[in-house]
């Protein structure tokens, strides 16, 4: 089969970069990407962009931005300024005005603040000096035409009038132009233009790499003079895929007509992808059997209307032009031939994942079949994109200030190894699954049963394709899956790493911290001017702004939530549980708690009444609070509060952010005449990353903890203080600092708390309760001081929400044919709990049992070598006489692989969550119960493991 007329190319730009994920507020699913549409004429460009200057590792010692003037004549930029944004911001927070003139065809040469190393070398001499601090991994810049700041975010920018041109960078950022963001960059990378390139799609357009700046004073790109075409072409040549590949990152023969042939190892006749992969025949298997080293023996052929004729096998003969498309060698065929003659089979390349970027060139577009570990380190865009981010080896990619205080060595060597160890899944198509022309067609990877996870390994059960898009590795199937066909095309599964209940943490107190992700009763329909985001059917489903309500859109979408939420919390187990981004209902002129009230109404609900309080707010609260705030529940059976709740007055440092609420705990019918088995709990929630507050030092400095650094550390100083001063006054020394910090594990905030004593619980569970841009790290602390590190006897992250696909969000219902809604605790939120077990009460010394003595609950006696505690006033009554009586057995201490537990004994009353040691096995109460063996599967007791 022979055509001559290859269908015009139109592919998507960009929908994923690296393993980053479009970030939005985890609230709800995103309106359609922010699209622009300036001209295509535009009389200046922003040609380049570099924020990494000065920082560790960094190509210049300084920022940059570099314009472009594409037209014939010099251009005036009096008056005009450039201006930025942080990623995430709500605001144009900087901007650097103009003078001077921009020359035909040249460049201009914008210098911005100098990082902390200035031994890196000089940028070119500025044509204007400016002194803006940008972030070295994403952000936005517009030109504009004028100095007035600008007010727009989003697809607003496209029509604001003095917008000239905008770029939007990295994953995370909420304004560009086009189908996506530019990729993101690193301190040693830029992102600039393709040729100057300039279709209105930041995706499409720009790519990282090598900063290069250029002054007015570089001579200008001159005007290519047309090339006579010759009378006839010139026959094309005839080339091996190896030779078309080269050893290089691009094409020797780009630019040429070549003929060549190969046998089809994977079509893409839909997806968007229009084309096929051809390989040299009877080449792949072994690596050390490869005919041609550094050189691959494969290659996309773009077609569409080829890859609607061929099919995998096919021994084909291609003609077309060789080109490099952002990155990806490519034959753009203008003819094919499948051939009669038979071929050698390929066989996939049995290898472990390439880890430098010569290794991987040398392998692009080969049926590979992967060998060695495999983790999932990102599902953000799974049920968006059909796009899964993996990580080589058995541990996911890790936040850098995380692993290294922000400019470290550590943090840099982490940052390397996410380079070398991501790489996406893809799914063979550049389709946009939640978009109204792709809705209905069932998503791939996700199907509500099997759970794709951060943190599970991957089995690959079929080749795959290695090839490049969207400045990201990737490996493809070998033609477009989708829900319709994973049974017969998906390359991959996964391990089910969900787990039911976090583990046994011990203790008599048990302390978690929960944000419970915009838990709002004041539902949107309610108020006036909500704006929301829609499902495919455009009926409104979360709130995504015009109004102060943040939750969900009406009352059955609150339904949704509330049901994950309290699953969550019923399930965690907790005795105390501090919760972040709970409704603030006096900002809606209800009292204070109302919608903590409807909370505990539902747990009560599913818990049984009375199970479940919450602490009331202060007598005195500041006078001008966030919509969200922090709060407390508790079990009433097992937890009481001493005195009343206290929340920081008066301090400047929380002006953007939630005030710390403390509540003085201790187990239930603890002492009631002293301090002994107090602790002060102190609930959390310190200003987000995403947008840079009034002091100096936080705008973005690039080093990895993004916006608002300043206003953490100051919170974090007068967090210190103000837990001195309420522990001192309950008379105890053993507090904990729990919420959501908005401070990875290495970073400023953090090193305040524990230099001032603090000991960060949640590293020793090697585990993270957050995932962002492909990579996990912990936002959610508990910090102990040292008096109650001391009386810590368990932690757990029990990670059932950040390690979730974003879609399985109550927020994100419908957005997809596949409905990934369920009622379990998984995805209830964005951010995992943190569960703490705290021994606040000594084990009471045991007499030996006396007939004539009177007890009362919680006296402890021994009787015939068995310990048994009081459970009320008793006389006479042998212990251990009656399962039913008034003595409970307190079982004995069992070491098992998994911790230390009690024995089950007939006596004890156990009202729910326990865990205990019964014929060698464990089990877990589901309920209240006593004298009921484990074992009965029907009956109150769970058997674990």
């Amino acid at each position: 089969m022979t055509t001559t007329s290859p269908t015009p190319r139109r592919r998507p730009a960009a929908y994923t970069a690296a393993l980053a994920a479009l970030l939005v507020p985890a609230a709800a699913m995103p309106a359609a990407p922010a699209a622009a549409a300036p001209s295509v004429d535009a009389t200046v460009l922003v040609d380049e962009v570099y924020g990494g200057g000065g920082n560790n590792g960094g190509a210049y010692d300084r920022d940059f931005v570099e314009l472009y003037n594409p037209g014939p004549e010099a251009v005036s930029l009096d008056g005009w300024s450039v201006q930025y944004g942080s990623a995430g911001g709500s605001t144009w927070s900087s901007q650097t005005d103009l003078t001077g003139q921009i020359p035909a065809g040249g460049s201009f040469l914008v210098a911005q603040a100098y990082g902390s190393d200035t031994d890196q070398p000089d940028l070119p001499t500025p044509d204007v000096e400016g002194g803006i601090f940008m972030s070295g991994s994403g952000a936005k810049v517009a030109l504009v035409s004028s100095t007035d700041r600008l007010t727009c975010l989003g697809a607003d920018c496209a029509t604001a009038a003095d917008v000239v041109d905008l770029v939007g960078w990295g994953s995370s950022t909420n304004t560009f132009l086009g189908s996506g963001p530019a990729p993101g960059t690193g301190n040693a990378t830029s992102v600039a233009r393709v040729d100057h390139a300039h279709t209105v799609d930041n995706a499409a357009d720009f790519v990282a790499g090598a900063p290069t700046p250029t002054n007015s004073g570089a001579a200008p790109t001159p005007t290519p003079t047309p090339t006579p075409s010759p009378s006839e072409d010139p026959e094309p040549a005839t080339a091996t895929i190896a030779e078309i590949q080269g050893t290089g990152d691009a094409s020797p023969l780009a630019g040429q007509d070549v003929t060549t042939r190969g046998v089809v190892t994977a079509t893409y006749p839909t997806g968007g992808f229009d084309g096929f992969v051809l390989q040299t025949a009877g080449t792949g298997g072994d690596p050390a059997d490869d005919a041609t080293p550094g050189a691959s023996d494969a290659v996309f052929v773009y077609s569409a209307a080829a890859a609607q004729e061929v099919a995998v096998g096919d021994h084909v003969e291609v003609t077309g032009e060789v080109t490099e498309y952002y990155g990806l060698t490519e034959v753009s065929a203008a003819s094919w031939t499948v051939l009669d003659e038979p071929a050698p089979a390929v066989k996939p390349t049995t290898t472990s994942w390439p880890a430098t970027e010569p290794e991987r060139e040398a392998l692009e577009n080969m049926l590979l079949a992967p060998t060695g570990d495999f983790t999932v380190t990102d599902t953000y865009s799974t049920n968006r994109y059909g796009t899964v981010g993996l990580a080589s080896g058995d541990t996911p990619l890790v936040q850098p200030t995380t692993a290294g205080r922000p400019g470290s060595d550590e943090a840099a060597a982490q940052e390397a190894d996410n380079a070398a160890r991501g790489v996406l899944l893809d799914d063979g198509s550049s389709w946009d699954y939640t978009s109204a022309s792709r809705s209905s067609t069932p998503l791939p990877w996700l199907n509500g049963t099997d759970p794709v996870r951060v943190g599970a390994s991957v089995t690959f059960t079929g080749p795959v394709v290695l090839d490049y898009r969207y400045s990201a590795w990737g490996f493809q199937p070998t033609t477009q899956l989708t829900g319709s066909n994973a049974g017969e095309t998906q390359p991959a599964t996964f391990e089910d790493t969900r787990e039911a209940a976090p583990q046994d943490v011990g203790g008599d107190l048990t302390v978690a911290t929960f944000n419970v992700l915009n838990y709002f009763t004041t539902t949107g329909d309610q108020l006036e001017g909500c704006s929301y985001y829609t499902d495919r059917d455009g009926d409104p489903i979360s709130v995504s702004g015009g109004c102060l309500a943040r939750g969900a859109a009406d009352a059955e979408n609150l339904q949704r939530q509330e049901t994950k939420i309290v699953a969550a919390i019923s399930a965690l187990g907790a005795d105390v549980v501090s919760l972040e981004e709970i409704e603030n209902s006096a900002a809606f002129g209800k009292d204070r708690d109302q919608a903590l009230s409807d909370l505990v109404d539902a747990l009560n609900d599913a818990d049984g009444a009375g199970t479940w309080a919450f602490v009331d707010s202060p007598a005195q609260v500041p006078s001008d609070e966030d919509v969200i705030r922090n709060a407390f529940v508790y079990r009433t059976a097992t937890a009481e509060p001493v005195g009343a709740s206290q929340i920081l007055l008066g301090s400047e440092a929380f002006g953007n952010a939630r005030e710390p609420l403390a509540q003085v705990f201790q187990p239930a019918g603890g002492d009631v005449d002293g301090a002994g088995d107090d602790v002060v709990v102190v609930s959390n929630h310190f200003k987000s990353k995403g947008s840079a507050g009034p002091w100096p030092g936080d705008e973005d400095a690039g080093d990895g903890q993004g916006s608002s650094n300043e206003s953490r550390v100051r919170q974090a100083t007068a967090l210190v203080e103000f837990a001195d001063d309420v522990a001192a006054e309950a008379g105890t020394d053993k507090v904990l600092l729990v919420g959501d910090f908005n401070a990875y594990e290495q970073e400023d905030p953090i090193v305040v708390l524990t230099d001032a004593g603090y000991t960060d619980l949640g590293p020793t569970t090697g585990e993270y309760t957050y995932s962002y841009g492909g990579q996990v790290g912990s936002l959610d602390h508990v910090l102990a001081s040292t008096a109650a590190a001391e009386a810590v006897s368990g932690v757990d992250i029990w990670n059932i929400n950040a390690y979730e696909p974003v879609a399985n969000e109550y927020s994100r219902y419908d957005y997809n044919v596949t409905d990934l809604y369920d009622t379990t605790p998984f995805r209830s939120s964005d951010h995992d709990p943190i569960l703490v077990g705290l021994e606040l009460t000594e084990e009471p010394s045991a007499a030996p049992w006396e007939r004539d003595v009177v007890y009362t609950a919680g006296d402890v006696v021994t009787s015939d070598g068995r310990t048994f505690e009081a459970l009320w006033w008793t006389r006479g009554e042998v212990p251990g006489a009656s399962p039913w009586g008034a003595w409970a057995e307190i079982g004995a201490e069992v070491s098992t692989p998994e911790g230390t537990f009690r024995a089950w004994t007939a006596s004890t009353v156990y009202t729910g969550g326990e865990t205990v040691v019964h014929d060698g096995e464990l089990w877990r109460a589901r309920w209240w119960t006593r004298n009921q063996a484990p074992g009965d599967p029907y009956g109150p007791w769970e058997q674990l493991g």
